[in-house]
């Protein structure tokens, strides 16, 4: 981009974007010489730049094609420019100046020129001075590059001149996020990363940066420590790539339910790709927040249970018991029959378990006889509250599997 005013200013000013070449190959039209237009398509082939000479038609390899417009920015990318002021006249232009800023919708960043009162003492006919920036693109929308030029003339007078470019930057990537909170207090999350962009992408590095709340494991590399997308991660455009990571909770958390269900901070995803021959872009996500879980005023979780047990054997599993209201109770507790679920409890109903203070716990041995083979879901634990005379369900909260034999 060039900006001159001959009838106010001496100075021109150019503007150029700094960008990778991309590759390009010839789009092959041919035609018979019978037809209407004759040779004239496969002469044009002939001087194409790009083809081969000799096998035209079979548009053999690519080539280098230099940027012929301003072309795509995406947020995370790094906008590089380069600006040049060319005195084309036949005067002297003392103590030139060339400050460039970038306008957002948010705010307005000092690129160049800032620094340093004058950039040129003088600048000579057919003489230039100029300067090359660079920004890692943070917003979504319209910039615009503003370029101030100022001089002194001949006369002494000191003149300026402002020039503006504008530019949109797009968004290269969709992010959506899934959360999953287990019994055993782990929360999981699925991250699933689209291509967006119109070409492209090798997904370099896609990590989640936890919160001091969590530990955080991904789990997207097979036993052997290789990613399960391969060496190369190449995203086409509209193509999707799923990425799971496992957050354990610190064990500050684990001890005071209270402190977990109020831990929604989970951290953010770091993404790294190239683009355009080797072109790099990073993208952080905001801090993702999952729903707290709820827990309700009282949490049953199994900490103890077989995966395989007998049939007719009797087997033992122990749960725990937390007081998650602010409140103190006095739980019964019952053991309802289940006859259709293939287990009958072993044990006295109606157990008194005493006062339980707010946050406290204690751990509960239950004992039950597999009457059938196959997979069986447990229930039929009601704890009853002798305050509020209010009853807890908890119903389907494991599952064992019931074999005919240990062999």
């Amino acid at each position: 981009m060039e900006v001159r005013d001959r009838n106010e200013h001496l100075l021109a000013l150019k503007v150029m974007r700094l960008t990778r070449p991309t590759l390009c190959s010839p789009i092959v039209v041919t035609s018979d010489s019978k037809d209407l237009p004759g040779n004239l398509l496969n002469n044009d082939l002939k001087h194409d730049i790009t083809s081969v000479p000799g096998i035209e038609t079979l548009s053999a390899g690519q080539f280098l094609l230099l940027p012929q417009s301003f072309g795509n920015i995406y947020l995370g990318e790094t906008f590089s420019s380069y600006i040049c002021v060319h005195n084309d006249s036949n005067q002297i232009a003392k103590d030139v100046s060339v400050k460039a800023d970038l306008q957002t919708s948010s705010q307005r960043i000092p690129l160049s020129g800032h620094q340093t009162e004058s950039v040129a003492a003088e600048l000579h006919p057919q003489d230039t001075v100029d300067d090359v920036i660079h920004h890692e693109v943070k917003e979504v929308g319209t910039h615009i590059l503003v370029c101030e030029v100022s001089y002194t003339s001949p006369t002494q007078a000191r003149l300026s001149f402002r020039k503006f470019f504008k530019f949109q930057v797009l968004k290269p990537l969709d992010v959506k996020t899934k959360f999953y909170n287990a019994e055993s207090d782990e929360v999981f999350l699925e991250a699933q990363v689209q291509n967006i962009t119109t070409g492209p992408i090798c997904l370099e590095k896609v990590s989640l940066e936890s919160s001091h709340l969590f530990t955080v494991t991904a789990l997207n590399s097979t036993l052997d420590g290789e990613s399960v997308f391969g060496r190369v991660n190449v995203l086409q455009p509209q193509a999707s790539r799923q990425f799971l990571y496992c957050l354990a909770p610190e064990p500050t958390l684990t001890s005071d339910l209270r402190l977990l269900s109020g831990a929604t901070n989970i951290g953010k995803l770091d993404i790294i790709w190239r683009s355009n021959l080797g072109e790099r872009g990073r993208l952080q996500t905001s801090q993702l927040q999952r729903m707290a879980p709820d827990y309700g005023d009282i949490r049953l979780s199994i900490q103890e249970l077989p995966n395989i047990v007998v049939l007719g054997e009797a087997f033992t599993f122990v749960c725990r018991i937390i007081n998650t209201c602010e409140r103190s109770m006095d739980l019964v507790l019952t053991l309802e029959p289940m006859h259709s679920s293939g287990l009958a409890w072993s044990g006295v109903s109606g157990k008194q378990m005493g006062k339980l203070e707010p946050g406290a716990s204690i751990h509960l041995p239950l004992c039950m006889v597999p009457l059938s083979s196959g997979l069986k879901n447990i229930s039929g634990i009601r704890l009853t509250d002798v305050f509020l005379k209010r009853t807890y369900d908890y119903d389907d909260i494991a599952q064992v599997f019931v074999t005919q034999s240990t062999t």
